[in-house]
């Protein structure tokens, strides 16, 4: 599935792909809204009618990603709320293994998401990720979401990566679109971002079960 021979550049999405989407969904589907039910004295599903259009309204957009925008919008203090269920945050299987080994390889290996810094900082120091990753980079700092093509020459700008030898690993499919567009070669979708979820569809990309099947 990976001719390692041919990679000098691992991007690795965080949320999904190298973390258990089970927080972030759990957070979002059943968190916020019993909290915001609270707040505003509303049964949950009525707070869940509310709040999942304004929340599809922002899907692919770099505020869907911003804890500020969220507790500025929702009048809730979300980094807060996200520290009350953090034992939820988990790390993929065979992860840790994943990333010892390709440093040993002497890839180069990117944490590159679109978690906000709040967000980032919170999972990190649940997980210690940034143990194992040379480079972390947030797409808060350019203003763009992975989604946006114009994402990615900014990316390389900061990185100066070959997207002719470059793997990027994304749970995302319209994040994995946006790459290849851009002109990246490699490119893996990941079956189960949450772990509690039937295994999805991926459309036209080649997935990964776990990364025990690509370890190197």
């Amino acid at each position: 599935m990976v001719n390692w021979k041919q990679i000098d550049t691992v991007l690795l999405d965080m949320d999904g792909t190298l973390l258990d989407l089970h927080f972030d969904n759990y957070f979002w589907r059943e968190h916020v809204p019993k909290k915001y039910a609270e707040k505003h004295d509303l049964g949950l599903e009525d707070a869940k009618s509310t709040l999942f259009p304004i929340f599809r309204n922002k899907e692919g957009t770099i505020d869907w990603y911003c804890v500020d925008y969220w507790s500025e919008t929702l009048a809730l203090d979300i980094a807060m709320l996200k520290k009350e269920v953090e034992h939820l945050i988990a790390v993929h299987p065979y992860v840790i293994n994943f990333l010892k080994r390709i440093r040993e390889l002497d890839k180069t290996v990117a944490l590159v998401t679109n978690a906000h810094q709040k967000s980032l900082m919170l999972k990190l120091d649940r997980t210690a990720l940034h143990n194992h990753i040379e480079h972390i980079i947030c797409a808060h700092d350019f203003g763009l979401p992975k989604e946006d093509r114009d994402f990615w020459p900014k990316l390389q700008e900061r990185l100066a990566y070959d997207k002719s030898r470059t793997l990027l690993i994304d749970d995302s499919l319209s994040v994995l679109r946006s790459a290849r567009d851009y002109g990246i070669s490699s490119l893996l979708a990941v079956y189960h971002p949450d772990s509690k979820d039937e295994r999805r569809d991926v459309e036209e990309f080649e997935a990964i079960e776990d990364f025990d099947q690509i370890m190197p």
